[in-house]
């Protein structure tokens, strides 16, 4: 992840910048206010990973029951969806409502500003720390894709209908079966010269076998993807529809009426004291403001039972504090490190120059 550095001799007076200068699409790094940065709010990321499973009939499905003694066996092909996990985590979103600037003053020591991409404050005079953004869902890479046809003798190929080609491919699969157990026994007429040599010859009769029979049995593919949702809540609330989700269309909007519903509900579990408030507007203070966050709880239903639940810091929960500028004057080496999530001060060092 890039961020973003601003250098110069820069005075900590905290100043709200006004909407038509740092906007929720663009974010200035400097004005005639100053450096710009603002303060980030949690958003809930949750990762729904659906399994799609499609099943297609065998060419010789018909005659499953009588050559191979298959039961059960599907004479149409289906498509499946099913929700195999929901995750949920944090991460920090620029708050349009917490836009500040760091004046400039030529009297005041040299202060590095780092900020992400879309603004928000990193740190002041050290190396900004980003967040861990998960990992995106890799799939497992496909199986081959084989003919089973490849795998027909002659005979089979120049039976008069498709009842004799079933006969014959499923004598075909029993000699198969036949040879890999008298491998395994020690009984062929041509044995492997070493255990390398009787793997690959085991692996390539399972091969045919499992190819011919997919004639039959048909055959079943399974791909699992990964949806994420984004939620940034500014307030608590109960049981909104997050999306709708059907076995036979997969996840579907939060208005399509041909899935069942999963809800959302977030709480406010913040145990701050209130922030100190005297009622009048105050003026432009030295220093930096930052998050006192408090925390949400996000909880994901279906019908009554729980899917997911879990805690994070919520900046939009919290207050917003100053932090006195007079740790950034000539008297002390100050780094600052702000939680790129929440907002709340993550480390502050202070030490005297050496």
């Amino acid at each position: 992840m890039k961020h973003i550095l601003i250098t110069g001799a820069l005075a900590l007076l905290a100043q709200t910048v006004p909407a038509q200068t740092a906007t929720e699409q663009y974010l200035p790094g400097v004005t005639a206010e100053g450096a710009i940065y603002a303060l980030p709010k949690t958003a809930v990321r949750i990762a729904v990973l659906v399994e799609k499973t499609t099943y297609t009939p065998g060419d010789f499905a018909p005659y499953a029951e009588r050559f191979l003694r298959l039961s059960d066996v599907g004479m149409e092909p289906s498509t499946v969806y099913r929700i195999i996990a929901v995750s949920q985590s944090a991460i920090g979103v620029s708050d349009s409502t917490k836009y500040y600037a760091i004046r400039f003053n030529n009297k005041t020591s040299a202060i590095n500003v780092a900020r992400a991409e879309d603004g928000v404050l990193l740190a002041l005079n050290a190396e900004p720390r980003f967040q861990a953004l998960p990992e995106a869902f890799k799939p497992a890479p496909k199986a081959e894709t084989v003919n089973p046809r490849q795998f027909m003798n002659e005979e089979i190929l120049a039976a008069g209908s498709t009842a004799k080609m079933a006969q014959l491919t499923a004598q075909e699969i029993y000699d198969i079966r036949s040879s890999r157990s008298e491998l395994v026994k020690g009984q062929a007429d041509f044995m492997p010269q070493d255990g390398e040599q009787m793997k690959l010859m085991l692996s390539q009769l399972d091969r045919q076998d499992r190819s011919l029979t997919s004639l039959f049995a048909g055959t079943t593919v399974k791909d699992t993807t990964e949806t994420v949702l984004t939620i940034v809540p500014d307030s608590a609330f109960q049981r909104k529809t997050l999306f709708r989700f059907s076995k036979h269309f997969g996840l579907v909007g939060a208005d399509d009426l041909s899935g069942a519903p999963y809800y959302i509900s977030v709480e406010d579990m913040t145990k701050l004291p209130p922030a100190e408030d005297n009622g009048k507007k105050k003026k432009a203070a030295n220093g930096l403001y930052y998050n006192v966050a408090g925390k949400l709880r996000s909880t994901i239903y279906r019908a009554n039972d729980v899917v997911s639940e879990e805690e994070f810091p919520a900046g939009q929960f919290g207050h917003v504090e100053l932090l006195s500028g007079d740790l950034f004057n000539k008297h002390y080496n100050t780094r600052l490190w702000l939680n790129p999530i929440s907002g709340d001060i993550d480390k502050l060092e202070a030490e005297p120059p050496k």
